[in-house]
């Protein structure tokens, strides 16, 4: 027994002069002195119960109990806050008190009083695990009447957000709160687009959304193969390799969506002056046999293919020989630099594209010139070069300019392309950009579809140097003024503001207000004194303290704290600093990221997945990297982006982890759902949004099934039926939500991630819900190549009969 007495006596005074020395170099640099005081008694207690001394034992008593009551004190009865302040110490009482009886001293008194009060303690510590936290904050007394124009599909699914205006919102209700309980899949179908022996660590992520036309299903595949499946049953009934190579995938072979374009819808709609002839551009009707009506997507290989939407081959008067290359006048492209991984947009038949350009490579990066292509024979029509704005089609484009990688939305009434922007290249430096990039990155422009000229432009990061490009799809709704209703936007982005704009001159119809930020860092003389807040709503949580920091122990927390002490953080847009770290708050990948929202008509609810992270950044002096980058294999390095041609490389820790347990130095949660009143822009309910499932330390799966709050990518869809479908989080889950309470009502386990948005659509009087669960290599998230359907049991089969579309 001795010698169980001396390892764990041991083991305690390793912790404990752990915590001392850490918790020193915390309380110098200002923060707690909790953990350098615990390091001392638990040094003093592992020191005496390996001397057999029954004092050590008492002792470790004391300082679980003070620990106790400063979790409580700084962390409340928040459950997951307290994980790492309770469960370690929780664990090694229990060590102790079964150790106590091998202890020569024979006080049962003591130990008696030692085992009431660490049951007491237990019950402390265990009933806020049960009571501390609640999954749904907030909710309405009534749903709010419909105030709102309902701009959502109905039995198909024809664009990427539903319509053109990304609503992400289904006039079906026969799936509804009473009966979604019941929902079943139906059909699933492999595209077997997979990554040699579908490792895991593999660059693919299939983030498609379906669109649905009659009684087919269009998808495309991670490496942009177009398909298309019976919409009743799934089956194939064609399939179209555009023979991607793998040299062209970027971060991650990604496509998430398709365009279908109706050349004779068009004309009929010309003739009838819906769309004037006078503003449609002039062009050859001929469309290639059996091509009226098409399929469109934009490639990793930065192409523009279009194929029969009837039969899957290539549409012969599309360019050549249905294929159009977008990279003609932007001189040198590497591979993997450019490519489309979002469906581009086509109003008036014009197909406007961005394109995406790998970040962090080099200042001297592709264009992000945005073009305008004739949807039937693929002639570029116009092109916007930002900096040579008056040029419609320069030979060659600026390089380095902002770009815009994610998922525009139109009005075909006012003939406008919602464009969001992204940065210049060369993310956080900002010492060579000229005026025009200054003006236009990370903003909404809204292009004019004839012209490829900008009406007008909204700006939400001044001079960015905190890659905040916009990737939300902007979501157009009529937003309900003293003077009648507005025809308007809701733009997310990734500070997690979410503006609402006249959609046709950009003027905010709620509140943007002017705030002092953070100055100084790398170029302080380029950081403006200001940035625009929205004061409708944001998603963003309020700053971070020292006491927000997590990890799975006192020690990797006291780790945090003082990175967290070490780095330069003033709130959101801190500047970006090279001696030392700085923490940016919301990190790049959210607020709201490339998923968007969705709205309710019905429920006069704005729906929002979000981000919430930080990362932890340095910049790199240009020697330093360039040493580090040469002595990497390949010229690479896992920590840093190169940033070639710029003063500094970016060392970018995104979502802040600690290297040695992978886990997050913030506490959750993580990511999270919300409901917004979109009347008033008030929060009706917030909740955390992902479970636990697949997170742990070591990258171990806990498989717990309790509500953490997990990073997300993807979007939700809403229904009439009163329900809000939505995968996105890292626990390869779909879940149904109530949109009036924000309660989980039904969950289904994908065979992958679900980082996609989902989609739904009827046909033959059933309703149908589609998600593409392909995984995320980012994310962590199991790759995978099947398409998911659900729906209702039909007719006869357990479960009882499919209410009717349309009956409730």
């Amino acid at each position: 027994m001795r010698v169980l007495q001396i390892i764990f006596g041991g083991l305690l005074l390793l912790i404990g002069l752990i915590l001392t020395a850490g918790g020193a170099n915390l309380l110098w640099l200002g923060g707690s002195a909790y953990y350098v005081l615990t390091g001392l008694g638990l040094a003093a207690s592992g020191l005496a119960i390996a001397l057999g001394r029954l004092v050590g034992v008492l002792l470790y008593a004391a300082v679980f109990a003070l620990t106790v009551i400063w979790a409580f004190w700084e962390a409340g009865n928040n459950v997951w806050a307290l994980v790492p302040r309770l469960v370690a110490p929780t664990v090694l009482m229990i060590a102790v008190l079964l150790l106590s009886p091998t202890f020569k001293q024979d006080r049962v008194r003591w130990r008696g009083v030692l085992g009431g009060s660490f049951s007491l303690i237990l019950a402390a510590v265990v009933v806020p695990f049960f009571y501390g936290s609640s999954e749904v904050a907030g909710a309405r007394d009534r749903p709010a009447p419909s105030q709102f124009t309902d701009s959502g599909s109905d039995a198909d699914w024809s664009a990427y957000g539903g319509t053109y205006a990304a609503q992400r919102y289904s006039k079906l209700d026969q799936i509804d709160r009473t009966n979604v309980a019941l929902l079943e899949k139906v059909w699933t179908y492999k595209t077997g687009d997979l990554p040699g022996g579908g490792h895991k660590d593999s660059r693919y992520a299939a983030e498609t959304t379906p669109l649905k036309i009659g009684d087919t299903v269009y998808l495309c595949s991670a490496k942009n193969i177009l398909i298309a499946l019976d919409a009743a049953n799934g089956s194939e009934r064609w399939r179209y390799d555009p023979g991607v190579k793998d040299a062209f995938i970027p971060y991650s072979a990604s496509c998430r969506g398709v365009v279908y374009f109706d050349a004779e819808a068009m004309r009929r709609n010309a003739s009838g002056n819906e769309t004037p002839n006078s503003e449609m551009p002039s062009r050859n009707d001929e469309t290639g046999e059996g091509c009226a009506q098409r399929i469109i997507e934009g490639t990793l290989d930065a192409r523009l293919i279009a194929v029969s939407a009837r039969t899957g081959e290539p549409c012969s008067g599309f360019g050549k020989g249905g294929s159009v290359n977008i990279t003609v006048g932007m001189g040198v492209v590497e591979p993997g630099m450019v490519a489309m991984t979002s469906p581009p947009t086509i109003v008036r038949g014009v197909i406007v594209t961005g394109h995406q350009v790998k970040d962090g490579v080099s200042i001297d990066a592709p264009s992000g010139v945005l073009q305008g292509f004739d949807a039937i024979t693929g002639e570029r029509l116009w092109a916007w070069d930002m900096v040579q704005p008056d040029n419609p089609s320069p030979d060659e484009f600026t390089r380095g300019t902002p770009n815009m990688w994610t998922t525009a939305s139109g009005d075909e009434e006012l003939g406008l392309v919602y464009m969001p922007m992204g940065n210049s290249a060369g993310d956080y430096v900002s010492y060579d950009r000229t005026p025009e990039e200054n003006t236009f990155s990370t903003s909404l422009i809204a292009l004019d579809v004839m012209t490829g000229k900008p009406r007008w432009h909204f700006q939400t990061a001044r001079v960015d140097v905190w890659d905040y490009d916009l990737g939300s799809q902007a979501t157009l709704f009529d937003y309900q003024t003293a003077n009648g209703p507005v025809p308007a936007l809701i733009l997310p982005s990734k500070q997690g503001d979410l503006y609402v704009l006249d959609r046709r001159t950009g003027e905010p119809l709620t509140g943007v207000e002017e705030r002092p930020v953070a100055q100084g860092g790398v170029e302080p003389d380029l950081r403006t004194k200001t940035q625009p807040f929205s004061t409708w709503n944001t998603l963003a949580k309020p700053a971070l303290e020292e006491r927000d920091m997590w990890g799975m122990s006192p020690i990797d927390q006291m780790i945090c704290r003082i990175g967290f002490r070490k780095a330069s953080y003033e709130g959101i847009y801190t500047p970006p600093t090279a001696d030392r770290h700085w923490i940016q708050y919301p990190g790049y990948n959210g607020g709201s990221d490339w998923g968007g929202v969705s709205i309710s008509p019905d429920a006069g609810l704005l729906i929002a997945n979000y981000n919430d992270m930080p990362n932890h950044n340095r910049l790199v002096a240009r020697a330093e990297a360039d040493r580090k980058l040469a002595g990497s294999a390949g010229g690479g390095h896992a920590d840093l982006a190169p940033q070639k041609g710029a003063t500094y490389a970016i060392d970018v820790n995104a979502g802040w982890r600690l290297k040695f347990t992978g886990l997050l130095c913030k506490e959750p949660p993580y990511g999270g759902l919300r409901a917004i009143d979109l009347a008033t822009g008030k929060t009706v309910w917030d909740r955390p949004y992902g479970t636990a499932r697949n997170n742990g330390p070591f990258g171990i799966k806990s498989r717990l099934p309790f509500t953490i709050g997990t990073p997300n990518n993807g979007g939700s869809v809403v229904t009439k039926g009163g329900l809000i479908f939505i995968a996105a989080a890292t626990d390869d889950r779909i879940n149904a939500v109530d949109i009036e309470t924000g309660k989980t009502l039904w969950t289904d386990i994908l065979p992958a991630g679900g980082q996609a948005t989902p989609m739904t659509y009827e046909y033959e009087d059933r309703q149908y819900v589609l998600i593409m669960a392909g995984g995320h290599h980012f994310m962590e998230t199991r790759i995978g190549d099947k398409l998911v359907a659900y729906a209702l049991p039909e007719k006869g089969s357990p479960g009882g009969a499919v209410p009717p579309i349309g009956a409730r």
